[in-house]
């Protein structure tokens, strides 16, 4: 969504927002699938039966051209004959396509018995058709970051990739393909129904999303908003192949499809190959009948309880509101920030200063029709919940005696607005948003609701506050009876055309440049020097839309033995810097950082200091001039202190009982040779609390004021600003920042070498947990300078990291035993202590049967080898991932932070790629046998197993 909402942790609701069919494998590109093609021609959708003349001459008049409908702020919408609406966004500041198609189909337009089918057949449409039967292959080989996702109202897929007309046009292609002629096979749901029920159990693993589930299942009583997206467990298990096929071609239509191209890419080229994908598919003769279900208006406070085991209290308290269409919606996607930031939100000031909880949050979900806001908190072990619940309520429920103020609505609209700006200007982020819009009626309310959010006065948001927040119309985890309810207004549906009547767009933003994100003209275009105090730096300026920026900053210190016993000092230090300095206050530092629409993110680790920034062009110099304030002035405030310790605290005691936490806790401490203190020790749950209650506000500032300068420091920036101005800012702000020489901690890299650890098969219960996780690890003894890295890189592509992977292919493509199964390298840049790792999910009861697959697979590749074909397509994709990730901004200045440190360019990136296009096969398959040693493998598992 374009507006800023506050939610609560990703542990907590990251599963619930978006059902996502790869979403567990974001932590790489690389991590796509490889589908096997039905070839059960008896059980897929069948081919329709000869028209009538009457269907002929309809589908002929269905295939005339492309017709212009309107622009809005550089958007261009197009129509075709057969009710294909074409939204093409170009933007040529960065080298990447992408491409959205949205259907506006989700789990409101499912039937009893049918819940979860919109987001099951997401799952099948990747199955490939009969011209294109190996989908993900084709998208790992075209090096495609692809996905797709399934909400109330929508499900969309969409695929972002290096900037190239062949893609785009073979893009284009299966979408049309897969709109009417997908297999949606018996064969296939079989398989993958139970992958699908493995991603159910991982989200019964969390507290939070089920909790989450249960307050919205008690708010609609019997709008399908209150069923799960993902589906009834009965109802994806028993789902019947032909209704599955009756709802793709009921709803996958050109009349209920949008499709939107964003990013770089030639207009005329892409208007005429949709033209020539989509204009064959005939217009359907059905007509999809209107939904009419709304709930009556909540008349009385209703309450869940949800009892498991693990975690910390949680809280929500839910409120129905209008559709995101409506006028109204502007003043609660306001409201959400009025009551959710931190630290200047109601809840935060009502709560977490008061000590009542660990953290707390608010977001709202604009939907078709009425939807609803949601206020939570996390509280830690030994908060009550019943002071903090009364807590929650009265600041939710606080508007008619305390109306919103002018500072409050000012405050909000800048940081809505301030996210709104940063999206815009990220073609990827439109291309897939735009989304949301279109699912709540008009893909024009993008903009129109930003317009809303300019206009709106203080009165409008009281009145929607005190109507909407009110005793009747709340969901919580009690019941009160109440004499004489308030009730809030009754539901009413939006008239979208008359609300966008008269509406215009804002002036189209100016075209950034052509951008090519080679290592050549990376190293070129860049300005690399040092300042006085040490730092190095590297600047990248572009143009980009939007005049968008981003930045990295790393501060390097201390030594393995200056550094030993300082536990969570560091992070706390990393916690409290943006709380406010010796001249500005906690909230006047998010405040100036509202103004200069601008974010800044801290964190640490051992030896180092990091710092992100994202920023515009005109304030980059400002943001510097601030981040360099707070990292030499903070003023590292003790009762803030006591807030960062509470909310990590009650982090940790959440991960308690969490499968993967309580394996990575084991596994790190196998083998560990450092002692306690030592920054490289493997600590446990209870030793890092320990480490937290420690931490004490005069050593934070101690550690502060005796390692923590720019001596060795690293910067770069990407993006549009003036070069000139940032030099100067830097040298203002960092340039003289370095300790006395008589008091300078003086700095070495950490030592890291390889210490052999015995294999071992660690099997651990974590009870009440419906999803278990496997972890494998060896340890390497390479560097990624050593002159097998190229090879063993792409071996583990195609063992484990990629699309086509061995792994994949098995235990979830055709096994159906995993939702998510991968592996990776961790390479070393300076010694050889290198990591390779693989990790599954399951359900607890096929932990046999996926360590069996894996140790097949294992054996298979190490005997076998990799085959001629298999070796092609992962080159072809590996390298374009490379390419990908190198059109990233933020990832690009983070490798020049890197590279700044390790005395590199990118002209390593280019021998890497020359090196792995003159891989051979047998290269590659020598490299993995020589290196993969499953004698040596530390196995682990983790779950509820009986």
């Amino acid at each position: 969504m374009p507006h800023p909402e506050h939610r609560p942790s990703p542990s907590a609701l990251s599963a619930w927002r978006v059902v996502s069919l790869a979403s567990a494998l974001a932590c790489t590109l690389a991590c796509a699938l490889a589908l096997s093609p039905s070839a059960e021609a008896a059980q897929a959708v069948k081919p329709a039966k000869a028209p009538n003349v009457a269907a002929e001459a309809l589908a002929r008049a269905s295939r005339g051209p492309l017709q212009p409908v309107g622009m809005v702020e550089g958007i261009r919408e197009y129509r075709l004959p057969n009710g294909l609406q074409v939204l093409l966004n170009p933007d040529d500041s960065k080298p990447t396509t992408t491409v959205n198609m949205t259907y506006r189909v989700g789990s409101r337009h499912e039937s009893y018995g049918e819940t979860g089918m919109a987001h099951l057949l997401e799952h099948l449409m990747f199955k490939g058709s009969p011209r294109h039967p190996q989908v993900w292959a084709e998208f790992n080989k075209r090096g495609f970051s692809a996905n797709g996702s399934t909400w109330y109202d929508r499900t969309n897929y969409f695929a972002s990739f290096a900037a190239n007309e062949d893609n785009l046009k073979w893009y284009l292609q299966w979408q049309a393909d897969a709109m009417v002629n997908s297999f949606i096979a018996r064969k296939d749901l079989d398989s993958e129904m139970t992958v699908v029920r493995n991603e159910m159990e991982m989200g019964e693993n969390d507290p939070g999303r089920v909790l989450m589930e249960k307050t919205l299942s008690a708010m609609y009583q019997w709008h399908n908003y209150g069923k799960s997206t993902i589906g009834a467990r009965t109802d994806v298990e028993g789902v019947d192949i032909s209704r599955l096929q009756a709802f793709y071609k009921r709803h996958y239509q050109p009349d209920n499809a949008t499709l939107i191209i964003s990013g770089k890419f030639d207009a005329a080229k892409a208007l005429t190959w949709v033209q020539q994908a989509f204009a064959a598919v005939p217009k359907p003769q059905r007509v999809l009948p209107p939904l009419y279900t709304l709930d009556p208006v909540q008349d009385g406070e209703r309450s869940v309880t949800l009892r498991r085991v693990g975690g910390t209290p949680l809280l929500f308290a839910g409120y129905h509101v209008m559709p995101g269409a409506h006028p109204d919606y502007a003043a609660v996607s306001l409201l959400t920030t009025i009551l959710g930031d931190s630290p200047s939100g109601r809840l935060h000031k009502q709560l977490v200063d008061k000590q009542l909880a660990a953290s707390v949050f608010s977001f709202s979900e604009g939907l078709a029709d009425p939807g609803f806001i949601l206020l939570g908190a996390q509280l830690g072990a030994q908060q009550d919940a019943d002071a903090a619940s009364k807590a929650l309520l009265a600041a939710g429920e606080s508007f008619a005696q305390q109306p919103v103020t002018a500072e409050e609505l000012a405050r909000a609209r800048a940081k809505w607005l301030k996210d709104w700006d940063a999206g815009f200007a990220d073609p990827q982020h439109v291309g897939v948003a735009l989304s949301e819009s279109v699912a709540q009626g008009d893909w024009r309310l993008y903009f129109l609701m930003r317009d809303r959010v300019k206009a709106i006065q203080l009165a409008d948001v009281q009145r929607v506050a005190q109507r909407y927040f009110v005793t009747a119309n709340r969901t919580l985890a009690q019941y009160v009876p109440t004499p004489q309810p308030v009730r809030a207004p009754a539901p009413q549906r939006v008239d979208v055309a008359t609300e966008l009547k008269g509406f215009q767009g804002q002036a189209a933003q100016a075209q950034a440049e052509v951008f090519e994100a080679t290592p050549a003209n990376i190293d070129a275009r860049t300005q690399r020097f040092a300042l006085p105090s040490g730092m190095k730096v590297a600047l990248l300026p572009k143009t980009t839309r939007g005049q968008a920026v981003k930045a990295t900053l790393t501060l390097r210190f201390g030594t393995a033995e200056s550094l030993a016993g300082w536990g969570e000092v560091p992070s706390a230090l990393a916690a409290l810097l943006d709380k406010g300095t010796a001249r500005l206050s906690r909230q006047q530092v998010q405040d100036r950082l509202d103004a200069l629409q601008s974010d800044v993110a801290f964190s640490a680790g051992p030896g180092q200091l990091n710092v992100a920034l994202s920023s515009r062009r005109e304030h980059l110099p400002e943001l510097i001039a601030l981040v360099s304030d707070l990292l030499q002035q903070p003023s590292l405030p003790a009762d803030v202190l006591e807030e960062v310790r509470s909310q990590a605290l009650a982090g940790i005691e959440a991960q308690r009982k969490e499968p993967e936490a309580v394996l990575a806790e084991a596994m790190s401490r196998h083998g560990d040779p450092y002692p306690l203190g030592d920054v490289r020790h493997a600590r446990s749950f209870d030793e890092t609390v320990a480490d937290w209650q420690a931490v004490k506000a005069e050593r934070v500032k101690d550690f502060h004021q005796r390692f923590v300068s720019a001596a060795n420091a690293q910067f770069s920036a990407v993006g549009d600003f003036d070069a000139a101005a940032v030099r100067a800012a830097l040298t203002q702000g960092l340039g003289a920042w370095r300790k006395p020489e008589a008091s300078a901690e003086p700095f070495a890299r950490i030592p890291d070498p390889l210490v052999p650890v015995p294999a071992v098969r660690l099997v651990l219960s974590t009870p009440d947990k419906q999803n278990a996780t496997m972890s494998v690890q060896q340890a390497l003894p390479l560097s990624d300078r050593d002159a097998d890295y190229p090879a063993l890189m792409l071996a583990n592509h195609l063992l484990g990291g990629g699309g086509d992977s061995r792994l994949w292919n098995r235990i979830r493509e055709r096994d159906g035993l995993s939702y998510s199964v991968y592996s990776s390298i961790q390479w070393h840049p300076q010694e050889a202590h290198s990591a390779w790792a693989a990790t599954a999910i399951f359900a607890p009861q096929n932990r046999d049967k996926v360590e069996t697959a894996f140790r097949e697979e294992i054996e298979r590749a190490l005997k076998q080898g990799f085959t001629q074909a298999e070796f092609e397509s992962g080159k072809r994709g590996l390298l374009s991932f490379r390419r990908l990730g190198r059109a990233q901004d933020a990832r690009l200045a983070a490798g020049w932070v890197s590279n700044l440190y390790l005395d590199r360019d990118f002209a390593v990136s280019a021998r890497v790629d020359a090196q792995l296009e003159a891989l051979t096969l047998a290269q590659v398959n020598a490299a993995l046998r020589r290196h993969l040693q499953p004698a040596q493998f530390v196995f682990g598992f983790a779950g509820d197993f009986k």
